[in-house]
């Protein structure tokens, strides 16, 4: 197994790191890392919230906005981190059966989507326009079954983490050396049957053609 880290950064220029292990030339694990759960911007929403609800106690004189204020800063924090805060994406390519793409949570708590390599049409960087700006992100193309040259859906990668266009060009090049592989192998397989076909039907021809056994010689 051979593994590879990188620092880059985001869109928004945070630090996130780029690890890639590969296992064979047809099996690539490819993972970015986001930073962890910022201790100063929690801090500072925990704080707002109970500001606003110490005002409120003032002007009401009930303890209850206080322990609702508490219990709202808890369960948005549980919800936050288990639902919202992406800490690490990866890309499990798997030569000829799949592509699998999980996203692990700040809670500990994984998503995982897998995509048969038959419906990969190809991986591609794509761009779009955000808030008056240009960014790129990568996306599988996949086939459809009733056009050969048509597309059913774009699945976008990596978008919690959103990596800028250096680290995207590097994930990209894994992919492509992966998926290149893809040709080669199938046409391996496709010998493999013809071969195993042919001995078959050669056994076949052999067996139908011995003489049978005289009854007398048994």
């Amino acid at each position: 197994m051979e593994g590879s880290g990188s620092e880059y950064s985001d869109i928004g220029g945070n630090k996130i790191t780029l690890q890639q292990s590969s296992y064979g030339d047809s099996c690539r694990e490819i993972t970015v890392t986001s930073p962890k759960l910022s201790l100063r911007s929690l801090t500072g929403c925990t704080c707002g919230v109970w500001l606003l609800a110490y005002t409120a106690f003032l002007y009401t004189q009930h303890s209850a906005v206080l322990t609702a204020a508490i219990l709202c800063t808890v369960l948005g924090l549980l919800l936050y981190m288990h639902l919202l805060k992406v800490e690490q994406e990866s890309l499990l390519l798997l030569g000829s059966l799949g592509i699998q793409q999980t996203l692990s949570y700040a809670s500990g708590r994984e998503s995982t989507v897998f995509i048969e390599m038959c419906r990969v049409r190809d991986v591609v960087i794509n761009e779009g326009i955000s808030m008056q700006r240009v960014i790129y992100y990568l996306c599988i193309l996949l086939g459809d079954p009733s056009d050969p040259r048509g597309l059913s859906q774009v699945i976008p990668l990596f978008q919690n983490s959103q990596p800028r266009l250096d680290c995207l060009l590097e994930i990209y090049r894994s992919c492509q050396e992966v998926l290149s592989q893809r040709g080669s192998t199938e046409s391996q397989h496709g010998a493999a049957r013809r071969s195993y076909a042919r001995g078959a039907t050669q056994r076949a021809n052999m067996e139908g053609s011995a003489d049978p056994i005289p009854e007398g010689q048994h």
